[in-house]
């Protein structure tokens, strides 16, 4: 079991990182204006359950990669948590496609790069778990192998472009989202600190 453990830690702390795009769609501010602050709820009322998601995915990863875990328990817990972030993500960007553009300056822009940024945070991770499918258990070596080569992909992802998401956060929509209790939440709940 040794040889994974390494490989296996790299990998949780590797997937931690992925939560940090969600808070991508939390800002800071105190300006005040009716329709963007209902765009901003509908967005943060959706994102809140898939934070969590996210928040349960990262946990179970964390746990399986104890070291005591078989490389079937790993392979299994890391599947069904590629495949929950993958819906995760795919629901918020549907979330903010469904809430239609900001009432900002370029907020269409910023709406559908979001959107494809979302989408494509989605696919990565369902391109993940087929890769975590295919990982050979009975080979300590080779699955330890493997898993590196992902570690090194969720390590890539979890700092991929949140460019789309930064810039559809900030200013006026920023301010907006920060106001609204379930986008509080949401970053609570995926455990960022901001001051």
């Amino acid at each position: 079991m040794e040889g994974t453990n390494p490989v296996n830690k790299k990998l949780a702390a590797a997937l931690s990182g992925g939560a940090v795009l969600v808070l991508a769609l939390t800002g800071c501010g105190d300006d005040s204006d009716e329709k963007l602050d209902a765009w901003a709820k509908e967005v943060c009322d959706a994102v809140q359950p898939q934070a969590a998601k996210i928040k349960a995915a990262n946990t179970a990863i964390q746990k399986e990669t104890s070291d005591n875990s078989t490389p079937q328990a790993v392979q299994q817990a890391d599947s069904k948590a590629f495949q929950d972030m993958s819906d995760a993500y795919k629901a918020i960007g549907a979330a903010v496609s469904k809430a239609g553009a900001p009432d900002v300056e370029n907020g269409e822009q910023k709406q559908q790069d979001a959107v494809k940024e979302l989408n494509s945070i989605s696919a990565s991770y369902a391109s993940l778990k087929k890769q975590v499918d295919g990982l050979n258990t009975k080979d300590q070596a080779d699955f330890a192998d493997g898993l590196k080569d992902i570690a090194a992909e969720l390590d890539k992802l979890s700092k991929s472009g949140s460019d789309a998401l930064s810039a559809l956060e900030e200013g006026e929509v920023g301010e907006a989202m920060s106001r609204q209790a379930s986008c509080q939440t949401a970053t609570a709940s995926a455990g960022a600190t901001k001051s």
